[in-house]
């Protein structure tokens, strides 16, 4: 059975669109007209074996940059469906160069976002830091997960963000991996 998710939003300020294959092989086609945020979902994708197609347009950077981060979420949540049969968590110790992130998820539908990726810029690439932070909550959310991403250490504000979506995406993809034993949701209460 393959999970597959779509979600789609459009309101007077943005069009994003967002297919998710889990079962994928890490392949993804983006275009939201922020190179460092399409960067970011590549490596999403890339790390987490899932299959990620986004196309986002929209008349303000926090506009886009938020409603992608909430198509994208509802897209990974529709592809999970009821959850049954999954490992439900994950996590991830992963380094880039000078710098270390720790990402770890819980796909319980109790939506927390805990983000500290210890930037000192403003700004990293054409994005700033606010809005990455923002776009990582609001994936949470969206997703209905808990996940918590801490940058460990780290020089460069580029390597402490990508290894920290590096780190996210190893744990996603433990999260998501079908559970054999099993082919109910992965909780003491029946149900997610």
């Amino acid at each position: 059975m393959t999970r597959v998710g779509k979600a789609r939003r459009e309101t007077s300020e943005t069009k994003v669109e967002a297919l998710v294959e889990l079962d994928g092989k890490g392949l993804c086609t983006v275009s939201t007209g922020y190179r460092f945020l399409d960067h970011m979902i590549n490596t999403l994708a890339r790390h987490s074996l899932t299959d990620i197609t986004v196309e986002a347009s929209g008349d303000l950077r926090h506009h886009v940059v938020e409603d992608t981060a909430i198509v994208l979420g509802m897209a990974f949540d529709n592809a999970l469906g009821d959850r049954a049969g999954i490992k439900r968590f994950g996590h991830a110790i992963v380094p880039m160069d000078e710098s270390l992130a720790l990402a770890a998820v819980d796909l319980v539908k109790r939506p927390k976002p805990v983000i500290n990726l210890k930037t000192t810029l403003e700004t990293i690439e054409d994005i700033p830091v606010t809005e990455i932070i923002h776009f990582l909550e609001t994936f949470t959310t969206n997703l209905n997960a808990t996940i918590h991403i801490d940058v460990i250490k780290g020089a460069d504000d580029h390597h402490k963000t990508e290894a920290a979506f590096k780190a996210l995406a190893q744990a996603l993809k433990q999260a998501i991996e079908h559970e054999p034993r099993t082919k109910t949701p992965p909780t003491t209460k029946g149900i997610m």
